[in-house]
């Protein structure tokens, strides 16, 4: 049997109902922005990606580096590019000198004469050097490097100590040379007539994707200048690709011919991709390309034990620099030696 309720009862039951209502849908909002897809950031993971260092040196690492530690560091990570003294080697980038010259027609730019903030100096070095390893040096050894490249500058003295507070205060000499255009013109606005077409622009290659390598062609002037000779590369390199595929080898004229890797060379081809590919792929400071052919045969014939000695230890030779394990000192003796054995078996 049912029981009528009143008025009273009824205005209850309702406003228990829609309380009840409220409650589940604040529930609903609550829970809507979480997905259950991945995990909270943690401090140390935030951290990880939380490196960028301002102007000013506000988010530089604790630590203090000198110029006579930084030196030793500079001729194993960073000369085989940027020369002994900052001079730069072939089309890689000069570090030091050029004061004076950027009201030239063809300026040198370097730390020295160009670079606005010290501080930014340590950051760029330790999110993309060394090149063929970046993120591999730890902020002891970058503070080092930084204060050896502003002593080639002449910026610091030999026996100045960097720390997080003496890098931020340090003035450049270009620094008051760099400041926001007040001019209404200087941003770029879409272009609505008198375009460029398309069809004949010349798309610049990348290598892996990350630099243009078209200026380190021998002979060439500017990125453009090398289009040709760039394209070449690329083509030749996808030639390589897809004999690969296939089980084949290319020569240094792109004719492909049957391989057969060791057990040894195929383990090795991942370390040559992750860690050799940079400079061996495209022949970078003088290196070797792996399929070329005759550049290789010279280097085989000294021998395996020769290969790797120079290889691990590094070598400096008529036609180039190998820095020890390619600048990639958290490679092991082992890994270093599979990847010697694939490019030297994917070469003959």
């Amino acid at each position: 049997m049912f029981k009528s309720l009143d008025s009273k009862q009824m205005k209850k039951s309702l406003l228990a109902i829609g309380l009840g209502a409220a409650l589940a849908f604040t529930g609903s909002i609550a829970q809507a922005g979480k997905y259950g897809i991945g995990d909270t950031a943690t401090k140390d993971q935030i951290a990880g990606w939380d490196i960028d260092i301002r102007p000013d040196g506000k988010g530089l690492p604790a630590g203090e580096g000198t110029v006579e530690a930084g030196e030793s560091l500079y001729e194993e990570r960073c000369a085989t590019c940027h020369g002994l003294f900052g001079e730069g080697e072939g089309r890689w980038p000069v570090l030091a000198g050029g004061e004076g010259t950027l009201t030239e027609e063809r300026p040198t730019k370097t730390v020295g004469s160009y670079w606005p903030y010290a501080s930014t100096l340590y950051d760029y070095i330790r999110r993309a050097m060394p090149f063929t390893a970046p993120r591999s040096l730890s902020d002891q050894q970058v503070y080092d490097i930084t204060a050896y490249v502003l002593y080639l500058n002449e910026i610091i003295e030999e026996d100045f100590v960097l720390t997080k507070d003496s890098l931020a205060s340090i003035e450049m000499p270009n620094q008051d040379n760099f400041f926001v255009d007040p001019r209404p013109d200087v941003k770029n606005v879409r272009c609505m007539k008198n375009c460029a077409d398309p069809k004949k622009l010349k798309i610049a290659g990348t290598l892996r994707g990350i630099t243009p390598v078209g200026h380190f062609v021998e002979g060439a002037d500017a990125p453009a200048a090398s289009h040709d000779a760039q394209m070449e590369q690329e083509q030749h390199k996808e030639k390589a690709r897809k004999a690969t595929l296939k089980g084949e080898t290319l020569t240094s004229h792109g004719s492909a011919g049957a391989a057969s890797l060791s057990e040894m060379a195929l383990a090795g081809k991942a370390t040559y991709e992750g860690a050799c590919k940079v400079c061996h792929g495209s022949g970078l400071t003088g290196s070797p390309k792996v399929g070329d052919i005759d550049a290789w045969a010279g280097r085989i014939k000294q021998g395996m034990p020769i290969l790797l000695d120079h290889a691990i230890k590094g070598f400096s030779g008529d036609t180039g620099v190998m820095p020890p394990k390619g600048g990639r000192v958290d490679l092991s003796d082992k890994q270093v030696e599979q990847a010697v054995s694939y490019m030297v078996e994917s070469s003959q």
